[in-house]
């Protein structure tokens, strides 16, 4: 199982915005030079980030884009359910879905016991702990502009 780039790309531009939380907006130029990402891919992204209330934009002089509330508050959880539509693992286990196979399923428990363990431990990820962790194990880190 892999989770698309969208979800990957995602997470690593709410870790950029989450490093300079409170101090300044960046720019998708900024966020793609640090991350090495495709400045045009990145564009795509923020609509549903946008859309689902995790980041915003601001023009003018110091505008670029942000987090809509403190990183301790995000979750890795959050930001993949946006980008992928979902946590789910399986289409039969997302809440839309009508299988008329689940109760006769033999593996079903199997992806909805998954599915939990994901959204359990992706939940228990906030951005902050990501730029703590990404601190911890490079010494000296230190987000300049």
């Amino acid at each position: 199982m892999t989770l698309s780039t969208r979800s990957r790309y995602g997470v690593r531009m709410l870790f950029e915005l989450a490093a300079v939380y409170g101090k300044v907006n960046l720019s998708l130029k900024q966020i793609s030079e640090r991350q090495e990402l495709s400045e045009k891919y990145l564009g795509q992204i923020v609509i549903p980030l946008k859309a689902a209330g995790l980041i915003r934009a601001e023009r003018g002089s110091n505008g670029g884009y942000a987090l809509t509330r403190p990183p301790r508050e995000i979750t890795v959880a959050d930001v993949v359910s946006v980008l992928e539509g979902g946590l789910e693992v399986i289409d039969c286990l997302k809440p839309a879905t009508d299988c008329g196979r689940i109760k006769n399923c033999p593996t079903y428990p199997v992806w909805e016991e998954l599915t939990r363990r994901i959204e359990e431990y992706l939940s228990g990820v906030t951005l902050l702990d990501l730029v703590e962790k990404f601190q911890a194990s490079h010494e000296g880190w230190n987000y300049m502009i």
